[in-house]
């Protein structure tokens, strides 16, 4: 077996327009160019600790993936191209698996490392995809965050943004209207099939005393982009299903995983 990885590829762009240093795990970027439209400049909710723990999280689980598959970078003979993202210990595991063998093991694997609270596994199963999808999906998350950004009242350097054949997964710390607003705005772009919500909701009082502690120390520089559902607690998602089709420009379905 061989496992390429595709964390920097389909992350390239956004790793590329990365807000400041403050990231996510290993191939988490966060937000873009341009001035955001929010009233008050908000970075990484977490703490520098915890975003330390999620990149040590990440590295282990790359290397044991790479363990378990092999590393190549040709495209052909593959039988996984994952990505890893993990946000507060919740690893979302989205790419191609060419079986449900292949895509279980990637659980199991990511689910073994120290620090993880739980997987949820988004891989599709099927052939993989080229490096034209990747590039896809690399020219959609750029366009998200940049929407992200330039929308009024979304904490955009605190969400995290990675897309999988035109689904759009957002991860971050967020009140319950900043995340409604952020899925919203993400939906209206075009290219976008679904959003999924993987956000760890919080209160007005509890983001705004964040934002106060998290602003006044240095982020944590870190990798490319990446976990919660609408919960205050930590769990494992569902499978998603398949994305509905879009027309260009028409946005996409807001769909919520929840994290138990």
């Amino acid at each position: 077996m061989t496992f390429s990885r595709q964390i920097s590829r389909r992350t390239l762009l956004a790793g590329s327009i990365t807000i400041g240093a403050g990231a996510l795990s290993g191939c988490v970027p966060l937000i873009v160019g341009g001035a955001a439209a929010t009233a008050t400049v908000v970075s990484d909710r977490r703490s520098v600790q915890e975003q330390a723990n999620d990149k040590n999280i990440n590295a282990n689980i790359n290397a044991a993936l790479k363990e378990q598959f092999g590393d190549s970078t040709a495209q052909t003979g593959d039988t996984a191209r994952i990505n890893c993202n993990t946000f507060l210990g919740v690893v979302l595991l989205t790419g191609d698996a060419y079986s449900e063998k292949a895509k279980t093991q990637a659980t199991d694997i990511a689910a073994r490392i120290a620090g993880v609270k739980s997987v949820s596994n988004q891989i599709h199963v099927g052939p993989l995809g080229t490096f034209g999808d990747d590039a896809s999906d690399t020219w959609l998350t750029s366009k998200v965050m940049a929407k992200l950004a330039s929308t009024y009242d979304v904490p955009s350097r605190a969400i995290v943004v990675t897309s999988h054949l035109g689904v759009v997964y957002l991860l971050g710390i967020v009140t319950q209207h900043e995340g409604d607003l952020a899925a919203a705005a993400t939906a209206e772009v075009s290219g976008v099939r679904r959003v999924d919500k993987l956000f760890r909701t919080i209160t007005p009082a509890e983001a705004a005393r964040l934002d106060n502690l998290n602003n006044k120390m240095p982020a944590l520089s870190q990798g490319s982009s990446s976990g919660m559902g609408e919960s205050s607690a930590v769990g494992e998602a569902s499978s998603p299903k398949a994305p509905a089709a879009g027309a260009a420009g028409s946005g996409g379905a807001v769909e919520v995983m929840p994290i138990k």
